[in-house]
């Protein structure tokens, strides 16, 4: 028998999660994925990264876009580090992530999410 109730967490957990922290035993750094699910990317076909950890360079981190319409990227930062960054959909619109450790304001009168490693 199946429990739709179980499904359903699954699932729920499956849209929530969407920075994944993986901490290396021996070296400094942490392999961090980012994905962006489909339900906040909508039709996008384009979605960069962006973020102190790249200088805020808009190309360089393009984030891959899976068939069920998820974006994800992973990168390897620093231990102990905090990191400022936000997705830039189709080269238009900047996005914050949902569950980033926490946010900070900028100069520009708006906020970037945060990653503490």
């Amino acid at each position: 028998m199946i429990d739709f109730c179980n499904l359903e967490l699954i699932y729920i957990e499956t849209i929530i999660m969407s920075l994944k922290k993986q901490y290396s035993k021996t070296k400094q750094e942490c392999k961090v994925t980012f994905k962006l699910v489909k339900e906040i990317a909508g039709f996008a076909q384009k979605v960069n990264l962006a973020g102190d950890f790249n200088n805020w360079d808009i190309e360089n981190l393009p984030m891959k876009k899976l068939k069920s319409g998820e974006f994800t990227a992973s990168i390897d930062l620093e231990k102990g580090k905090e990191y400022q960054f936000k997705y830039l959909i189709e080269g238009k619109e900047w996005l914050n992530e949902e569950e980033a450790d926490k946010y900070v304001l900028t100069e520009f009168q708006s906020e970037n999410s945060v990653i503490i490693l």
